[in-house]
C-alpha cells in the first residue's frame, strides 16, 4: 500500500457509497433541510418519504433556517409547527439517492440494508442575473445555488452479547458486588438502635 494512502478512506469505498452533485440550481436552505429529514434512515424507507412529500402527504421540518416559514399540521409528527413541501429541492434529492443505489448495486452491497450515514449540503457560489426596475433602476437578481453529497453504509447485522456467567465478579465493579451482598445478609436481620441512659446502654424507646 502506498504511503501516502489513508487505511481509514479505503474501508469506507468497500464498505459504502456516494453520490454527488455540485452547482444545483435549488435554494441551499431548503435542500438543507431534506438532507437533515433524511439522514439516519433506510435508503428505501428515504426514498418512499421523499415521495410523501410530493403527495403533501408528510412534511420537511423546518428547524434552523425557519424565519418567515409557515406552520404546518403535518410537521406535528417530528415535534415541530414549522415545515414545508419543496418539491424541486426533494427531486433532486432523490436524483442522487436513485444514483446511490445504482453505485451500491455495482459495488455489491446489499441495497435493503443501505443506511444514509451523512448528508453535506453547502452553499455554492450565487447565480448572478439583473432585474430592471422603475425609474432606468437594476437591482441584482441572485439565486442561492448548493453542493449536495450523500453517503450511505451498509448495516452490519448486530450480535448479541453472551450472557456473563453468574459466579464470576466484575473487578471493576467489585464494590457494587459487595455493597449487594451486605444488603441481601443484612436484610432479614432487625437493628435494633442502642441509646446510653444513666451510663447503661438501653434499647431505644425504653427507659
Amino acid at each position: 500500500m502506498p504511503q501516502n494512502v489513508n487505511k481509514h478512506h479505503i474501508t469506507i469505498q468497500i464498505i459504502a457509497c456516494r453520490s454527488k452533485g455540485k452547482d444545483l440550481r435549488t435554494h441551499f436552505k431548503n435542500t438543507f433541510h431534506v438532507g437533515r429529514a433524511i439522514k439516519g434512515m433506510l435508503l428505501t424507507k428515504a426514498e418512499e418519504y421523499l415521495k410523501d412529500v410530493l403527495e403533501h402527504k408528510r412534511c420537511i421540518p423546518f428547524s434552523r433556517y425557519d424565519h418567515s416559514v409557515g406552520r404546518c399540521s403535518a410537521a406535528i409528527q417530528f415535534g415541530l409547527t414549522k415545515g414545508r413541501y419543496p418539491e424541486k429541492s426533494v427531486k433532486i434529492v432523490l436524483n442522487l439517492l436513485k444514483n446511490a443505489k445504482s453505485n451500491a448495486e455495482a459495488k455489491k452491497l446489499n441495497v435493503e440494508k443501505l443506511l444514509i450515514k451523512n448528508v453535506f449540503v453547502d452553499q455554492a457560489t450565487e447565480g448572478k442575473r439583473r432585474t430592471y426596475r422603475a425609474h432606468g433602476s437594476i437591482n441584482a437578481y441572485c439565486s442561492s445555488n448548493c453542493h449536495v453529497e450523500i453517503i450511505c453504509e451498509e448495516i452490519k447485522d448486530r450480535v448479541k452479547k453472551e450472557k456473563k456467567e453468574e459466579g464470576k465478579l466484575n473487578f471493576i465493579n467489585a464494590r457494587k458486588h459487595i455493597r449487594r451482598a451486605l444488603a441481601k445478609h443484612m436484610a432479614g436481620k432487625k437493628i435494633v438502635k442502642l441509646v446510653e441512659v444513666g451510663g447503661k446502654m438501653v434499647k431505644q424507646g425504653k427507659k
